[in-house]
């Protein structure tokens, strides 16, 4: 005889599909607030890829390598040893065991990383510990960066590139620094188009826009509303899995 049906019984949850999630774009289009609040809402982990690179440029010149050099840095990108938390809600980044996560942000490193992410050896010792990250995660992840859907993970299952005016990433840039660190807007504007070219025209892994990758304009988007689309194109994805 069969066993009776139990009624009422809650029927079994099944855990969401992991999904890998890319974000790319230039600075000051709202990656990081997106893919924290993205990763948040969807119970992913969460990478910011870029403070990774600031990470090996604060240790460049902290121990004294000039950055200018990329013989210099290119011998010692392997050295530095970067960990990232993935947690959206109190993503983490050290270096040889310090917390990294303030001296990062500085004017200093702003202006020195991408002469230090041009360097091959370096996007090579980066992007191996980026994918073995990705690799790791049980429940999917929101990794954010510039290559991400082009060169470091390249089957991401979304791929977002955001965009933005010059003048609105200036302004939401120079709002996110204070004290000393400060600039004005105009100052912020030509760092950000300065950056911009660099990392569009390196020769490793440059800033680029993946071909399958769905471009959304920030410029006049509230942070909610960016973050809604990217939930809805991940939902989406989920639900033709």
């Amino acid at each position: 005889m069969s066993a009776p049906v139990e009624t009422g019984a809650t029927p079994a949850r099944t855990a969401p599909v992991a999904v890998i999630v890319a974000i790319d774009g230039p600075s000051g289009t709202g990656k990081s607030s997106t893919s924290k609040a993205v990763a948040a809402r969807l119970g992913l982990s969460y990478l910011d890829t870029g403070a990774q690179y600031r990470a090996m440029t604060w240790w460049m010149i902290s121990n004294g390598v000039d950055v200018t050099d990329a013989v210099a840095v290119a011998t010692a990108a392997g050295k530095p040893v970067v960990v990232s938390g993935t947690d959206p809600d109190g993503p983490t980044i050290t270096v040889d065991g310090t917390d990294a996560a303030g001296p990062i942000r500085t004017q200093d490193v702003t202006a020195r990383v991408s002469a230090v992410s041009a360097v091959p050896e370096v996007r090579a010792v980066v992007t191996e510990l980026q994918r073995s990250i990705a690799a790791a995660v049980p429940n999917g992840i929101v990794v954010e960066g510039r290559d991400i859907g082009t060169t470091v993970l390249p089957d991401a299952d979304v791929k977002i590139f955001l965009t933005a005016s010059p003048e609105a990433r200036a302004a939401r840039r120079s709002n996110e620094l204070t004290g000393k660190e400060a600039a004005d807007v105009a100052t912020t504007k030509d760092a950000l188009i300065k950056r911009d070219a660099a990392d569009s025209s390196r020769k490793t892994s440059p800033l680029a826009k993946a071909a399958d990758a769905v471009e959304i304009d920030t410029t006049d988007l509230t942070l909610q509303q960016v973050v809604e689309r990217v939930v809805s194109l991940v939902e989406e994805k989920r639900a033709a899995v």
